[in-house]
């Protein structure tokens, strides 16, 4: 007997549902990050300072440039739950092919960017002149990787629209193996250093990319993929644009920011800072990847509860997953940074410089982590309820343009690392007041206003949902 991997999001208990759906999510993104505290942890074990700075200070580039199509797969998500919730099947099985097609469209796109482009970006960074050579040879490789990376987050996201998060655990779990291996045979074996990280990196991805195209290809109902009826819908890729170009420029404005404070930490042209920050960096990334849980939860249950016109219980899952995001965010930074040394230790062995440096960073962004939780829950509430210029706008004002001003007026005054990190959590409370007030004030009260005037044109046969 088959078993069923979807949750009934629009009837019965939520607060269970919700933890039913957030933790595998949450297990397969702390698995997406072991693909890159693999990588940091072989070569700063193996390979050096210059090496572990190489890998572990592109994050923020990384992002930057694949954040745009990630916002896409949001937009994927949010039209998938709708449809599934108003019963709309056809339009489901559009979705899925439309985006499965956009997905490879962009994934080839960004490796012919990321090839010709990567040398430039971290000259533009103020890359140190001593780790450029291997950052640049780790990014080309690992832009090679873009089709696959692209697959798998938006077939991921057509999974997660019915509740599926189980599936893409065990297909990360099985990459994450094989990536792991790779490290160990590539670097310690072969000699490759960034090279050989980089090259494991993108095969597990395209293990990953092919685990789930095979597990849409055997779905039996609406999400089932057939291969031969890929194609762009321009209906569909018009509704995905709406929800998704927002946020993925949302994205691209916090990476743009994390950018610039990347590249002010490398205007002090000391890599036990770059080294430290990155190390600090890739712990914090694991608890921000649990409070992203419920951000992505608050999306498809809030999509598909609002695709069946059930206002009650989208003020229900906009509390439970705003809740959930904030306890995971202030219990679990609280602890990395309690256990900070040895933790870092494990990215830089004897290298008790590069463990402070990574301490003082886990201090003003990990112990006030829990704030982001706030922004991560009401901004998965936001999208769900179709709203996603808003936040986007929010975002440019209040991460990129505050980091900005910060960087450019207070940083001169006061330079040092600290500085630096305590724009974060300035700008989390800013942006995080400000989602708050537009979701009540303005957002929620058109959304709910549809829905109780009768007719509300997202459940018509047509597929299209209101302007918010």
């Amino acid at each position: 007997m088959k078993r069923n991997h979807s949750i009934d999001m629009c009837n019965g208990s939520l607060a269970d549902k919700i933890l039913l759906f957030a933790l595998p999510l949450m297990a397969s993104s702390l698995l997406q990050l072991l693909f890159n505290a693999a990588d940091v942890v072989v070569v700063g074990r193996f390979a050096g300072k210059e090496a572990l700075a190489a890998v572990g200070s592109n994050t923020s580039l990384i992002n930057l440039t694949i954040n745009l199509f990630i916002g896409l797969s949001v937009g994927t998500n949010v039209v998938v739950s709708r449809d599934l919730g108003a019963g709309r099947h056809d339009n489901v099985s559009r979705g899925v092919h439309t985006a499965m097609t956009l997905a490879l469209i962009s994934g080839v796109g960004m490796m012919i960017f990321g090839m010709v482009m990567v040398r430039q970006l971290l000259e533009w960074m103020s890359s140190p002149t001593d780790v450029i050579d291997l950052a640049t040879i780790y990014l080309r490789i690992y832009f090679l990787g873009m089709p696959a990376n692209l697959t798998y987050n938006f077939g991921a996201a057509i999974l997660r629209a019915q509740g599926d998060t189980q599936r893409p655990l065990y297909f990360l779990t099985f990459a994450g193996v094989v990536n792991v291996l790779l490290n160990l045979i590539f670097v310690i074996g072969l000699r490759m250093d960034v090279a050989g990280v980089a090259l494991a990196t993108i095969i597990a991805q395209y293990i990953s990319a092919a685990l789930v195209v095979r597990c849409l290809i055997q779905e039996t109902g609406p999400l089932h993929l057939e291969l031969k009826h890929l194609g762009l819908n321009k209906r569909v890729v018009v509704q995905i644009l709406k929800v998704g170009l927002p946020a993925g420029f949302q994205g691209v404005v916090f990476s743009l920011s994390n950018v610039v404070i990347q590249s002010s930490l490398n205007s002090f042209n000391d890599p036990v800072l770059v080294a430290g920050s990155a190390a600090g960096a890739n712990i914090e990334s694991f608890v921000y990847t649990t409070m992203n849980a419920f951000h992505q939860a608050a999306i498809s249950f809030v999509g598909q509860n609002y695709g069946a016109a059930k206002c009650d219980r989208v003020d229900k899952v906009a509390r439970y997953c705003t809740l959930f995001a904030v306890l995971f965010g202030l219990v679990l930074g609280n602890l990395a940074y309690l256990f900070g040394a040895p933790l870092a230790g494990i990215y830089a062995p004897g290298e008790p410089d590069v463990v402070q440096q990574a301490l003082v960073r886990m201090l003003y962004i990990c112990c006030p982590y829990f704030i982001c939780g706030v922004m991560e829950g009401l901004v998965g509430t936001l999208r769900g309820l179709g709203s996603s210029v808003i936040p986007m706008l929010v975002s440019v004002v209040g991460a990129c343009g505050l980091r900005l001003l910060w960087v450019a007026a207070v940083f001169p005054r006061y330079r040092t690392p600290a500085c630096l990190y305590l724009s974060y959590p300035v700008t989390w409370t800013i942006t995080a007041l400000f989602h708050f007030l537009f979701l009540m004030l303005v957002v929620r009260r058109r959304a709910f206003a549809k829905v109780r005037s009768g007719g509300p044109a997202y459940l018509s046969t047509e597929g299209h949902h209101p302007k918010i």
